[in-house]
């Protein structure tokens, strides 16, 4: 049911663009005042997935200052976090020149992360399917940091691929003033969960045992702990966030969030073939073209397609449902359309994918 994620081929290192030598420096002398002030390379882990024989682990290597462990400083800093404006999450400086020690099952693997400090790797496992945790380490700090991982069982059939801006979280991406006061000045707290739409993702997840739940976003690595704590709290089932690394690449100024998704949607269909996904997004950014690309080029991975309505115009049912046969005669998958997780719910039920 599953396959090994193929190794990227070892080559000549690619000529850097300009702007992301510039970010390098930037990082560079930040890195080095962080340290003079104290601060130490600690890891931000993130929930990971895999099969029994391979895991891929995710998480995020910033200089940051440890509080001593249960002391009233480490209480104080725990709260700060959850309650800090949304842009504080972008300052924190990423370290690229350290080792990371990863332990997976009584195993130990040494990675190293990218130059934005995210870890990404595939690791080599024995594990059986469900939830497991995995430990990673840096030498320069005490702490043993752990990771969930999922490792999806290969006689699962289902899974779920759920967008998260706009579409279990408000953030009115289409209206970019108001998407850019959401994600950066209100206090994590006060982010809105779109109507229905927990309640949906929980009766998918209850209804298909063992199916994975996969929030992808083209959302920066950065907001990935504010997303958990968020998702965690209005209820959402648990799983992994594949995110992005916003900023300069090797060849471009800035990195396409939509080629982001493009690829993680085609590398999941790589690593899972036996799987079908319930593909759930939103029609305010480009979730129906990528979804609509996808269920042509793998239609044996693709259950189905849902898609949440922004605005009261488009959400007559006449105009949504004469929009969704559309795109179900061409892709050979239904497609479904409502302003909430009730509506997208009651649809999924006349196409056998809830009870």
């Amino acid at each position: 049911m599953t396959a090994t994620p193929a190794k990227r081929s070892a080559s000549v290192d690619p000529i850097m663009h300009r702007a992301a030598r510039v970010e390098d420096a930037f990082h560079e002398f930040r890195a080095h005042r962080a340290r003079r002030r104290g601060f130490l390379a600690t890891i931000v882990p993130y929930t990971g997935y895999g099969s029994p024989t391979w895991v891929r682990i995710l998480g995020r290597v910033v200089l940051a200052k440890e509080p001593r462990p249960g002391s009233r400083a480490e209480r104080k800093h725990r709260k700060r976090e959850e309650s800090i404006r949304g842009w504080r999450s972008f300052v924190s400086v990423p370290v690229s020149d350290v080792t990371v020690t990863v332990e997976v099952d009584g195993a130990h693997h040494e990675v190293r992360p990218d130059r934005g400090g995210v870890i990404d790797t595939v690791l080599p496992v024995q594990l059986t399917p469900g939830w497991h945790t995995v430990k990673l380490t840096t030498p320069e700090s005490a702490r043993v940091f752990e990771a969930p991982v999922y490792i999806v069982d290969p006689k699962a059939t289902f899974g779920i691929i759920s967008d998260v801006d706009d579409t279990v979280m408000v953030t009115a991406l289409p209206r970019p003033f108001l998407a850019a006061w959401n994600t950066f000045v209100l206090d994590e707290h006060a982010r809105v969960p779109t109507p229905g739409m927990s309640v949906l993702l929980e009766r998918l997840a209850t209804a298909h045992p063992g199916a994975p739940v996969i929030y992808l976003s083209t959302g920066a690595w950065n907001v990935a702990p504010t997303l958990t704590r968020f998702l965690s709290r209005n209820l959402f089932p648990a799983g992994p966030l594949l995110l992005t690394d916003w900023g300069p690449t090797h060849d471009r100024f800035f990195r396409s969030g939509r080629e982001h998704k493009r690829t993680s949607l085609s590398r999941l269909a790589d690593e899972f073939p036996g799987l079908k996904w319930l593909l759930i997004g939103d029609d305010g950014q480009h979730d129906e073209t990528l979804y609509g690309e996808f269920t042509t080029e793998h239609p044996e991975n693709v259950a189905g397609v849902a898609i949440r309505q922004l605005s009261n115009s488009e959400a007559v049912l006449a105009g949504g449902r004469s929009k969704a046969e559309k795109h179900s005669e061409f892709s050979g998958a239904p497609w479904v359309y409502a302003p909430d997780g009730a509506g997208l719910s009651d649809q999924l039920k006349q196409h056998g994918l809830l009870p």
